[in-house]
């Protein structure tokens, strides 16, 4: 029986870079992104005599960078090339990541032809005030044109992507942004808490020592915390039950690409920049566009980082992943994976955080406290040894 395996797919062209991203992603012309498609299709081509046999594709997420700016053919070459090299299982989940603007029905019908049967929506907010100042490309209007566009198209699982915590923003308008969005039935909602990045212009107005320059202030603590618990309450309410810490679904309806992430599924990144897990073995690729060209052509490595995990840094993001799931971690599944029980190695640790009611564990389930979920970087940090 084949293994598993995940694959992503970077397509790391934008139409407009917003002001607090920091992924790999900038600005193209046409013919920059020919380039790269010619490109890609030449790297995924490579792995048919490596990966072919062992493993069977159960999902593959396509991102970015705004990959619904491609064309119709360009997509459908991508696909042909996969379906070429990999064997790929007629029940996978195929996931692109879209923005309002870039969206056609021309596009969608090509998605639907090539096997995408997940969209990904980056909308963030429905405000437009707070959508300027993020920088996005498109207002609510466009986005909900885009939103029933994909719906008409046939798509049948949705994820919208919603960030809190946007400066101007109040408790609010973070209210009516999740209750208009549940309001539209996506299948799916990721929900994240905005953070500033070092090399934004987010972080150049926001970060340390920085003065905001007359931008509208960052909310506060208070407002911040109130938003984080009102997100679990408005999204309960409608349907949507939280299986990790930012992200909430409709039963059946969990992201099984993040899913494998967080279980350590082993998964290819091709593309500029994309990361890879194999064998327990990571590995990067270069993140400089004529590099990544260099290590595809055989010019020059196309492995920039490598990096073979020892057994207790397997056991470290067993851990710190698995507990990010509201399911937790199986004790089972870490002593058959590792051939050491759970509290041999890691005893000691969870008996100080169950004292502090950050800890659950029962049967053979570890799980977060909803004090636990509050303050994870805290906990996952626990788990991480000198």
């Amino acid at each position: 029986m084949k293994e598993k395996l995940e694959l992503y797919l970077h397509i790391p062209f934008c139409v407009k870079k917003c002001a607090y991203c920091d992924f790999l992603s900038a600005p193209s012309s046409t013919g920059m992104r020919q380039k790269y498609i010619d490109t890609l299709l030449r790297e995924i081509h490579s792995y048919r005599e490596q990966y072919a046999d062992r493993y069977e594709v159960d999902t593959i997420f396509v991102g970015g960078g705004t990959p619904s700016i491609l064309e119709p053919e360009q997509m459908l070459r991508i696909f042909d090339a996969l379906r070429e090299t990999f064997g790929i299982s007629p029940q996978a989940e195929i996931t692109i990541e879209a923005n309002p603007g870039t969206v056609t029905e021309e596009k969608l019908a090509a998605w639907r032809q090539a096997g995408i049967n997940r969209v990904s929506i980056g909308l963030q907010s429905v405000n437009d005030d707070e959508l300027k100042m993020l920088g996005r490309i498109h207002t609510y209007e466009q986005f909900e044109h885009t939103y029933h566009t994909v719906r008409n198209a046939g798509f049948a699982n949705v994820n919208i992507d919603l960030i809190s915590a946007i400066p101007g923003q109040t408790l609010e308008s973070w209210e009516r942004t999740l209750q208009r969005v549940t309001a539209l039935e996506p299948e799916h909602i990721s929900a994240y808490s905005l953070i500033i990045e070092e090399g934004t212009p987010f972080y150049e107005w926001y970060g340390e020592g920085a003065k905001m320059q007359g931008k509208a202030p960052l909310p506060d603590e208070e407002t911040e915390r109130k938003m984080y618990e009102r997100t679990e309450e408005i999204l309960a309410s409608c349907g949507y039950h939280r299986y990790e810490i930012s992200n909430y679904a409709k039963e059946g309806c969990e992201c099984r690409h993040n899913l494998g992430y967080w279980k350590r599924t082993p998964y290819l990144g091709i593309g500029l920049g994309a990361s890879s897990l194999i064998e327990n073995v990571r590995f990067h690729h270069p993140r400089a566009l004529e590099k990544y060209y260099d290590g595809v052509r055989g010019k020059s490595s196309l492995c920039e980082e490598r990096e073979e995990l020892s057994a207790q840094e397997q056991m470290e993001e067993f851990m710190f992943l698995g507990l990010r799931m509201m399911e937790g971690i199986s004790v089972q599944e870490f002593e058959r994976q590792f051939g050491r029980p759970l509290t041999a190695v890691y005893g000691d640790v969870m008996r100080e955080l169950k004292e502090k009611g950050l800890l659950l564990a029962e049967d053979d389930r570890v799980v977060l406290t909803k004090r636990g979920i509050d303050i994870s970087n805290y906990v996952f940090a626990c788990f991480l040894r000198e």
